[in-house]
């Protein structure tokens, strides 16, 4: 029983692991991009995202380990074997649970940088005024 438990308790803490290195944006571009197109290769999909093909490598363990994404072989136009990365239905439903959180946290974002340049727009006005003041002197 004790086995057991110290045993979930290490999945969990693998998974936790796993989320964590992988961000939301991260993990939500990769699912996007799988879902629209499961036959990209990992220099495809690197390519598209802008990172490394080890990074791509790394995360898609990640998620396969994490049940999201299968990969399966196939044949490819050139007979080379290659993967085919397929989202399970824990991937599509972790993929809408992501796309909700990182929606989330960019439109935070917006709104801050939105505070932000309001506020610089008043300094820069402010600095134009006292400018503007000084050359009529």
């Amino acid at each position: 029983m004790f086995d057991d438990l110290m045993r979930s308790v290490q999945v969990l803490n693998a998974d936790a692991v796993i989320v964590s290195v992988l961000s939301d944006e991260f993990r939500y571009r990769i699912l996007k991009r799988l879902e629209a197109n499961p036959e990209l290769s990992q220099r495809e999909l690197a390519k598209e995202l802008g990172v490394s093909v080890g990074k791509i490598n790394y995360g898609l363990r990640a998620l396969a380990d994490l049940g999201l994404v299968k990969a399966k072989n196939f044949a490819n136009s050139r007979n080379k074997q290659a993967y085919i990365y397929v989202l399970t239905p824990k991937g599509i439903q972790a993929k809408a649970t992501t796309a909700v959180r990182f929606f989330r946290q960019k439109l935070a974002e917006y709104k801050t940088l939105q505070r932000d340049l309001a506020e610089l727009r008043r300094e820069v006005a402010r600095i134009d005024g006292e400018s503007s003041q000084h050359d009529e002197e």
